[in-house]
């Protein structure tokens, strides 16, 4: 019997085998720094990286700081105003070109007392679209402004006399209580504001439906009328202010960090809840002041409920100045341009006595802002977001491997499922012999 024993003998296999080196004659195999297979020809997928051979995009330097943006609060990059500009520019197009109808056949509308009363309805109406733009930029709506606005001013009307500066201050307060309580069911149990805001709006209109009497501010009460420019300038002033610093892309993405990126009933965490609460709250205060200053140009409150007019024109106004329904996004002077077009128009359908109500004009505002919220949403994206989509969609396919890898790969074990190799007259002992007695 004869058979070779070598490979038993301690001895390596790889020793004769010329594509194998050793360091100091010693029995480990060395490692070639000049191998046939470097590691960018052939390595092996980690985590986050793909399979097929294609490398992910690599970002420009100016756009590193973008990298440090969580995907979890939002797309990261800054989103593009260009979109916001040129509508808020046909916005106030549109106010110019409605103001010189009223202009050219009822001048008395926007001269002397008329201007200065369009002045205070724009920026009595401007305050609520102001609060829903807030509230919709924290991805929080609050639909509660307008019973809140009415019952501020109801109440105001009711205890002016009293002093009409505490009245004021407790009349926003309640209107705080109300937000905040709003808040509340919103944030502990991480359920739609709309809902939440709605049902509250509801409540407040049960007790604004028991007042039958129409207060009478007292005589000597101060009146905004004679100081109109300087309330639609501090109300503009405001607005802007508020539109440049959400520009900010630190600043926008906090505000809108409510907003859900996966499922909406998922909680956003305690940093997008107080934002969420601060929203909701502020919105209800806005509310209050300008029912507040609706009762001080009038001089008096009707009890007709009109909230539900009130509570469309506020979302409308918003969704018309650009404010995203899906919340983050929003222009600089959208909601100045939208409270103003939505003020001319109604005093203009007053004026030509066109009969055309005011629930009419908050729906077609709502319609037309949720097409603007999708160009919004399709034009307002971070472009470094869209062009790494955009990118890693188009790469082309990945090239075939080296040829120096085909030996290896065709004859390499790739799983459970990969068949043995065919075995050898050597693989048995004793080669072509056999177990035999002589």
């Amino acid at each position: 019997m004869a058979y070779d024993d070598s490979r038993f003998r301690g001895e390596s296999v790889f020793r004769a085998d010329p594509g194998y080196g050793t360091d100091d004659g010693g029995e480990t195999p060395a490692y070639d720094a000049t191998s046939a297979y470097p590691r960018s020809a052939y390595s092996y997928a980690g985590r986050g990286e793909r399979t097929d051979g294609v490398s992910p995009p690599a970002y420009a330097p100016t756009d590193l700081d973008n990298v440090f943006d969580d995907p979890e609060h939002g797309e990261p990059g800054r989103d593009q105003l260009a979109v916001h500009l040129i509508w808020e520019a046909i916005l106030l197009v549109a106010v110019a070109a409605v103001g010189y109808l009223l202009y050219r056949d009822h001048r008395e509308t926007v001269t002397g007392d008329g201007l200065r009363g369009l002045m205070i309805s724009a920026t009595a109406l401007g305050m609520l679209v102001l609060g829903v733009g807030l509230s919709l930029r924290a991805a929080s709506v609050n639909l509660a402004v307008g019973p809140i606005a009415l019952a501020s001013g109801l109440y105001f009307a009711d205890h002016a006399g009293r002093g009409a500066l505490g009245t004021a201050g407790m009349a926003i307060l309640l209107a705080l209580a109300m937000g905040a309580a709003v808040a509340a069911v919103v944030v502990v149990l991480h359920v739609p504001s709309w809902a939440a805001s709605f049902g509250g709006g509801l409540a407040v209109m049960v007790w604004i439906q028991q007042h039958h009497a129409t207060p009478q501010l007292p005589a000597g009460t101060y009146r905004p009328l004679p100081d109109a420019r300087y309330w639609f300038g501090a109300f503009v002033v405001i607005s802007l202010a508020g539109g440049i610093v959400g520009s900010v892309k630190s600043v926008r993405r906090a505000v809108g960090r409510f907003r859900p990126v996966a499922d909406p009933a998922y909680r956003r965490g305690s940093a997008a809840a107080a934002v969420s609460v601060a929203a909701l709250v502020g919105s209800s205060v806005l509310a209050a002041g300008a029912g507040i200053l609706t009762a001080l140009a009038a001089g008096t409150v009707s009890p007709v409920d009109t909230s539900l007019t009130l509570t469309g024109l506020a979302l409308g106004g918003a969704l018309l100045a650009g404010t995203s329904a899906f919340g983050r996004r929003g222009g600089l002077l959208g909601i100045v341009a939208a409270a103003t077009l939505l003020t001319v128009v109604i005093r203009y359908f007053d004026v030509t006595e066109r009969r055309v109500a005011q629930l009419a004009t908050a729906a077609v505002a709502i319609g037309v802002g949720l097409v603007v919220t999708r160009l919004v949403e399709s034009y307002g994206r971070p472009r470094v977001a869209a062009t790494s989509v955009d990118r890693w969609r188009s790469a082309p396919p990945a090239a075939d491997p080296p040829a120096a890898l085909e030996p290896w790969s065709s004859t390499r074990p790739t799983g459970w499922t990969s068949p043995l190799p065919a075995s050898s007259t050597d693989d048995r002992w004793g080669g072509d012999e056999t177990w035999t007695s002589r």
